[in-house]
């Protein structure tokens, strides 16, 4: 069964996000369940520090051994950060989704979050 913690809420494209922060920012990456999907991934591209995006775009880009996929964004807002960490080291993606967020995003609408699965509710969708 794939690990769902409980303190991220999650998106139906199996993304998770993360709690608001004081700075009113999101960190966003992929579920173990997608991560497993998609096998080891061997490649990512990130968006640049500062883009506007809208809630549905692809914005980052994921190479693994099995496929092509990509991350939507959650909100629409502005990337505040991206993890570089998961560009030079994409292997950190299968040791440890949870851990391993791609980008922060300062969502237009933060009451949006409300709008994602919880645990439980997305546990139900993965079965």
């Amino acid at each position: 069964m794939s690990n769902v913690p409980a303190e991220l809420s999650y998106t139906s494209e199996h993304e998770w996000v993360s709690a608001l922060t004081a700075e009113g920012t999101v960190r966003v990456g992929i579920t173990d369940h997608a991560q497993d999907a998609l096998g080891d991934v061997v490649y990512v591209e990130l968006p640049e520090v500062g883009t506007e995006v809208t809630k549905g775009e692809e914005i980052v880009v994921i190479e693994s051994t099995k496929a092509t996929s990509g991350i939507v964004a959650p909100f629409d807002g502005v990337i505040t950060e991206v993890n570089q960490t998961v560009v030079d080291s994409p292997e950190t993606v299968n040791e440890n989704p949870a851990g391993s967020w791609f980008f922060k995003i300062r969502p237009e609408d933060p009451s949006a979050l409300e709008e994602y699965l919880d645990e439980d509710e997305y546990k139900a969708l993965i079965g």
